[in-house]
């Protein structure tokens, strides 16, 4: 589990593709400090395992599923990406609880400067747009943000000097694909209520349920 705060920005060293999997190498130094074999990292949002590390680099194995669902086989060697670690029990909350498992991949389609702050649209398709409300929480390549105002199949954050500077929301230009996770809290509240497509008849909470179960008097 991770909270979008992004710790350092890495760089691509090395990318080996094979006939649907990616073997990636990245650049850091502060995810490395307490490297382990077999420990997480977020890599654009993404969660990775680490299956080899150096004083100033760790390679991870992209599986066929991680490089259908994310942007990450499109990354070439120099390309800059967010990188963080797994929450510790204990630290702070600062973003909110990101899964590291990407829902989809959105486009920027603008970038506006208003006074200290950009504003960024993103285009998004429905499988992500469903879970969007106002002010909800969005990881955009694992940063935690904001959505300001939303559309049919768009929405918008505000990313103030620090977070331009610092990831690579602020970093991309239009048109560049960004990885998207949703609020996981809002999943489960729609597969609770039965909500969600995939959800069997027999999920769906009733008032029968309810009085069954002594929810109500």
């Amino acid at each position: 589990m991770f909270t979008g705060l992004v710790e350092e920005l890495g760089k691509v060293k090395q990318i080996a593709r094979g006939a649907k999997s990616v073997r990636l190498t990245v650049a850091g130094v502060k995810v490395l400090t307490d490297v382990k074999l077999g420990d997480s990292i977020a890599v654009n949002g993404t969660c990775l395992t680490v299956v080899e590390f150096s004083r100033d680099w760790f390679t991870a194995d992209v599986m066929p599923e991680t490089v259908d669902r994310t942007a990450l086989a499109g990354l070439k060697p120099g390309d800059t990406v967010n990188l963080e670690r797994t929450l510790r029990v204990g630290d702070r909350l600062g973003g909110h609880i990101v899964s590291g498992h990407i829902d989809g991949v959105g486009q920027i389609l603008a970038k506006e400067q208003n006074d200290n702050a950009v504003i960024v649209r993103i285009g998004a398709g429905p499988e992500v747009m469903r879970y969007i409300i106002q002010k909800g929480s969005i990881a955009i390549d694992g940063t935690s943000l904001t959505v300001v105002d939303f559309g049919p199949d768009w929405f918008t954050v505000s990313l103030i000097p620090h977070t331009a500077s610092m990831t690579t929301v602020g970093l991309k230009t239009t048109g560049e694909p960004v990885n998207l996770e949703t609020d996981i809290i809002g999943k489960y509240v729609e597969k609770l209520l039965g909500l969600s497509q995939i959800a069997k008849p027999a999920d769906k909470i009733t008032l029968s349920f309810l009085e069954q179960h002594g929810f109500t008097l």
